[in-house]
């Protein structure tokens, strides 16, 4: 018999692979393992017993790794699994970034109650809220892995160019990619040639912070920035002050901050971007199978 603890409400979908050997529940004080969508584990005691953590996600921020690898506890995560619903709401932020449709939609709530006045206020107002096609422009995506590739296809079917970096690419999955996509060496080269730029790594020493003051000046004016890997992956500050003066036009996240909610040209939602039935029930699937595989046969994948 083997005890896993849930952190998170986690989709029976998954669960329903760990068979009668498995109690679960989430409040088990000695599990073997356990299955954590976004709860922060830093603080979590861990059990002499147990031996697996799995995260039904792709990002293991919330996790001690470090102290886990200490205690000899396999850290699972499921990589691919939301990728597709990541995917979507990052081609929602290229629209949203070029049409200023949230601003629009905000206006046009203030004419409540204007009665027959409603259509002229809307045709003198309207002009306020013109911006770019995205048809024929770069996209520069940084970080080439499932989610990365996925927003690279879509994008490039909308008709975009796409200017791809990641330095730990495997050339093998350049079929995966549109054909004429653009690979280059450096950031500075995705800075120079990109109308939108969108993030798709992790957040580590080496790229908290990495849009900043110094790397926006190295983008065109008026580019537009999507970032639905990490929130400190941007400086809130820098970027605020890019708004400000323009050189960014727009900033769409699903990683909210107060220092930028309520800027002019941002877009800041809640973290939606694995929020989806079908993406929540495939991570658990996968979480649930990796720790399964483990704790019966030793499997580490």
């Amino acid at each position: 018999m083997y005890d896993i603890l849930t952190l998170n409400k986690i989709s029976q979908i998954g669960l329903k692979e760990l068979d009668d050997k498995y109690t679960i529940s989430d409040s088990c004080e000695n599990p073997d393992g356990i299955i954590v969508r976004s709860a922060a584990m830093h603080e979590y005691a861990f059990s002499d017993k147990t031996v697996a953590v799995a995260r039904a996600g792709a990002g293991v921020n919330n996790i001690p790794v470090d102290e886990c690898t200490k205690k000899g506890i396999v850290v699972f995560n499921t990589p691919g699994a939301n990728a597709n619903a990541v995917k979507e709401l990052v081609i929602a932020g290229l629209m949203l970034s070029s049409r200023k449709v949230a601003a629009a939609y905000d206006w046009c709530k203030t004419l409540k109650g204007e009665g027959e006045n409603v259509g002229k206020l809307v045709e003198k107002g309207k002009s306020q809220f013109a911006g770019p096609e995205i048809l024929g422009k770069t996209l520069g995506v940084v970080g080439l892995g499932a989610i990365g590739r996925l927003v690279a296809v879509a994008a490039n079917g909308l008709g975009m160019k796409i200017v791809g970096y990641d330095p730990y690419f495997n050339e093998a999955l350049k079929d995966q990619l549109p054909a004429d996509t653009e690979y280059v060496d450096s950031l500075d080269a995705v800075y120079e040639k990109a109308d939108y730029i969108t993030l798709h790594l992790p957040c580590t020493k080496d790229t908290k912070g990495m849009i900043n003051a110094d790397t926006m000046a190295k983008m065109k004016d008026g580019v537009r920035i999507l970032n639905f890997a990490r929130g400190e992956l941007v400086n809130g500050a820098d970027l605020v002050d890019a708004m400000s003066n323009g050189k960014v036009a727009a900033y769409v996240t699903d990683f909210p901050s107060d220092e930028v909610i309520g800027v002019d040209g941002v877009t800041a939602l809640p973290h939606l971007g694995a929020s989806t039935p079908e993406s929540e029930e495939n991570c658990a699937y996968m979480a649930a199978v990796e720790i399964r595989d483990f704790l019966e046969k030793g499997n580490i994948k």
